[in-house]
């Protein structure tokens, strides 16, 4: 990762942010440039996991940056080609929906379209409770998407929460490796 510009984007999957913000600092450890990127729900949620203000804290004093929020902070991202590496983690329902029907209006689905037009990586990290519901189908159309990439993920409580996926984030950084290659990361489902 070293010498390369990763946007690292979060939606309002809140549960995960305790495991998806080291994967930030990993990046950052591995020598990548973090641009930091909040959805508007969770730039500004206090939640039971914390406060909106201190996850913008958390971030942006591991990426020594401020984090872009806004439809205008991230509008140049395509035609400044200012990614390598595109990750959103977590992925929500919302945004898989969005990102498979071509919707742009919230900062990260602005920022994934800005990225894929110029044919770079999109990683995605799903986080949803939908996922194996009413969000299959969202997958299963950007599986077949060119450039965009998924963390290996798998039911995370199949007992009380059957439709429920969530990524490996232990995984994050190997799958933005390969997916910079071209590659999808296998197995994909665990």
């Amino acid at each position: 990762m070293n010498g390369l510009t990763v946007g690292f984007a979060l939606c309002g999957s809140f549960c995960t942010f305790h495991k998806v913000i080291p994967c930030i600092q990993a990046l950052a450890d591995a020598g990548a440039d973090v641009i930091p990127i909040l959805s508007e729900t969770a730039y500004g949620t206090d939640t039971r996991f914390g406060t909106a203000a201190d996850f913008r804290s958390r971030i942006e004093t591991i990426c020594k940056k401020p984090v872009l929020h806004t439809l205008t902070d991230v509008e140049p991202i395509g035609p400044r080609k200012l990614l390598d590496l595109l990750i959103v983690a977590p992925c929500t329902g919302n945004t898989l929906g969005k990102l498979a029907g071509g919707i742009t209006d919230s900062c990260v689905t602005l920022a994934a379209k800005a990225h894929l037009r110029n044919a770079r990586p999109l990683l995605l990290a799903v986080s949803t409770n939908d996922a194996l519901g009413a969000s299959a189908q969202n997958i299963g159309r950007l599986l077949t998407a060119k450039h965009v990439f998924f963390v290996p993920m798998g039911q995370d409580d199949p007992a009380q929460k059957p439709n429920s996926v969530v990524a490996d984030f232990g995984r994050l950084v190997e799958a933005a490796e390969a997916a910079l290659h071209g590659d999808q990361l296998q197995p994909l489902l665990f």
